[in-house]
């Protein structure tokens, strides 16, 4: 049984590190794709022109300054790095361990700082992007970072099991 939740957390560990990879290389190769709608939900663009009476009411919140936005989103992007760097470093850790050449609880500890760090990023978008309101008018995107959130959350309960 060892063995079998050992694989089971590997290969979950490695499906959320491909997932947040592709991603890292599209914002790092074509950055304008995203970043531009960070910018659009910091600045509370839609908000603004579909909602006029509700973005009164929270105008101040927005951040026009592209100067801010990029930098937000390089905070951003240098966050899926380093989650992408523990989720790799922790498939490797588990797949040594399944082979039986390193010690599992590394593995596990290793693809949890992953995992967390994948969280993190999903939850953070939830939480900063509940700041800027953008339910009203990106809820595609709030859908996708509970997703997220939510397949981050169950691959660190995985990783947790003995």
């Amino acid at each position: 049984m060892e063995t079998a939740v050992l694989v089971a957390q590997t290969i979950a560990t490695s499906a959320i590190a491909a997932w947040l990879t592709l991603g890292l290389r599209d914002n790092l190769l074509f950055p304008s794709v995203n970043e531009t709608y960070t910018a659009e939900v910091l600045a509370m663009t839609r908000l603004r022109t579909e909602y006029p009476e509700e973005f009164k009411k929270v105008a101040h919140r927005a951040i026009s300054n592209r100067r801010t936005q990029r930098l937000l989103f390089q905070v951003v992007v240098f966050a899926e790095a380093v989650a992408c760097i523990f989720l790799w470093i922790g498939t490797i850790a588990l797949l040594l361990s399944v082979t039986g050449i390193s010690n599992a609880e590394t593995g596990r500890v290793l693809a949890l700082a992953g995992a967390t760090s994948f969280t993190a990023v999903w939850s953070g978008f939830l939480i900063v992007g509940n700041h800027f309101c953008y339910w009203f008018c990106h809820e595609d995107a709030q859908n996708t970072h509970y997703q997220m959130t939510l397949w981050g959350l169950a691959t660190m309960v995985l990783i947790c099991q003995r």
